[in-house]
């Protein structure tokens, strides 16, 4: 089953990290609030803002989903339920669960929210997948140490919807079944509160940080497994800084669509000794083990991290629109404007009659097309204007204002119906 356009899956801890991950053109974003997620450490999100920030990522038609990826314990229920219901009220477009009560709860009271199951699962086999979706799980996130071929199976047996990460950190123990930081500190990673004690010296026949893995980057493979029916490419990270998050989703995106891709940069700005596809490879050698080296800390100089501050600096203007604008004697003027499937229409001032120089298609088009902030741009605008006609340039902005923001309006709708 291919999957020729599969989404790119950005990790966001704070808001700096979450503009990076819009404005590189992320597909869908991944984040969580303040508890009950596997990256408790993180800035993450709460209840308060969390509806405004679902609707900024709807407005650049990126989907959010939001982590509630730990077990939980009976006495925090009441509140797990709460955490449940603020992500839902506020429109968030999927969870990603860990927890069978949590799964449960989501099914009964928002069974339109799609779930998700967390890679802290360890889904690996067919099988599994096929238990997760009778319990109604919309979509798997399968376990990092998964080959090309076996992913390949698992979509090919059960054709299901599933999300493979494609570039960050591994977890020397498989995801959800590694109990070392509980034991050793009492921060257990099931509860978000992982201390990676794998990345200490830790000393095996002789060999140095035999615990500590090499970060994946599977940017080679992109067309590979989306050809395996992957639908998302997700990217580790959440506890990662902003340029990370834009250097990575600009890789991803690069790579998917057949583009040369940065992958010096990438490992500039975070890597332990440089990457690994040996699980996707099936190639599980000695090479797979690396870590934080002096060298890779200082690779991340403030050039490497100006420069990719600067991917995101600006709001990108992605979306293409037409606008029809139409002015006649004693009449509102009027303003129309699409992006090629939602047309929306607004009203301005009438027209005075001009005393030196009257509206044309050019001088309406030199207002109308400032969109610099947005994420729009002007492809094409046709004007009807009777002669000797004007209209104030404040009135002009203020139609174009306007109307992109019925615009804008009309796309999150449509984008939260979808």
């Amino acid at each position: 089953m291919k999957n020729a356009y599969p989404e790119i899956l950005a990790p966001v801890g704070g808001e700096e990290q979450l503009i990076a991950a819009l404005r590189c053109g992320a597909d869908a974003v991944y984040f969580g609030l303040q508890n009950f997620n596997a990256r408790r450490n993180a800035d993450n999100f709460n209840g308060e803002n969390l509806k405004n920030t679902i609707r900024l990522c709807h407005e650049h038609s990126c989907r959010v989903y939001i982590t509630i990826n730990t077990v939980v314990f009976d006495d925090e229920l009441e509140d797990v339920y709460r955490a449940v219901d603020t992500a839902a009220l506020a429109g968030a477009d999927a969870l990603i669960i860990q927890d069978f009560a949590v799964a449960a709860y989501a099914r009964d009271h928002y069974p339109k929210l799609k779930r998700f199951a967390s890679t802290q699962m360890a889904v690996h086999n067919s099988e599994g997948v096929r238990a997760l979706q009778k319990w109604g799980f919309d979509r798997v996130v399968l376990a990092r140490e998964l080959s090309l071929e076996e992913i390949r199976k698992i979509v090919n047996n059960i054709g299901a919807d599933v999300e493979a990460f494609v570039h960050g950190a591994h977890c020397m123990s498989l995801s959800g079944n590694c109990y070392l930081s509980s034991m050793i500190g009492g921060r257990s990673g099931n509860r978000g509160l992982c201390a990676q004690p794998c990345r200490l010296d830790c000393e095996v026949c002789g060999r140095d940080h035999a615990l500590s893995l090499k970060d994946m980057s599977y940017m080679g493979h992109i067309k590979e497994l989306a050809d395996a029916g992957v639908g998302s490419l997700k990217i580790e990270g959440r506890m990662k800084r902003a340029e990370y998050v834009a250097a990575a989703v600009t890789a991803c995106k690069n790579a998917r669509e057949g583009k040369d891709y940065d992958l010096d940069t990438l490992r500039a700005v975070f890597s332990r000794s440089g990457f690994t596809d040996g699980y996707l490879m099936g190639n599980r050698t000695l090479d797979m083990f690396g870590y934080r080296t002096k060298d890779d800390v200082t690779a991340a100089s403030s050039d490497v991290l100006k420069s990719l501050a600067k991917l995101y600096e600006k709001e990108t203007q992605t979306v293409g629109i037409d606008m029809f604008f139409s002015a006649k004697a004693g009449e509102k003027v009027t303003l129309t404007v699409n992006d090629g499937d939602i047309w929306v229409s607004c009203e301005g001032d009438v027209p005075q009659n001009a005393k030196t120089q009257p509206m044309t298609e050019e001088s309406v088009r030199k207002n109308l097309g400032k969109l610099g902030g947005t994420f729009y741009y002007l492809k094409d605008l046709q004007a009807d204007i009777e002669d000797g006609l004007m209209l104030p340039i404040s009135s002009l902005n203020d139609l174009r204002r306007r109307a992109v923001a019925m615009l804008t309006d009309a796309r999150v709708d449509a984008f939260e119906e979808y």
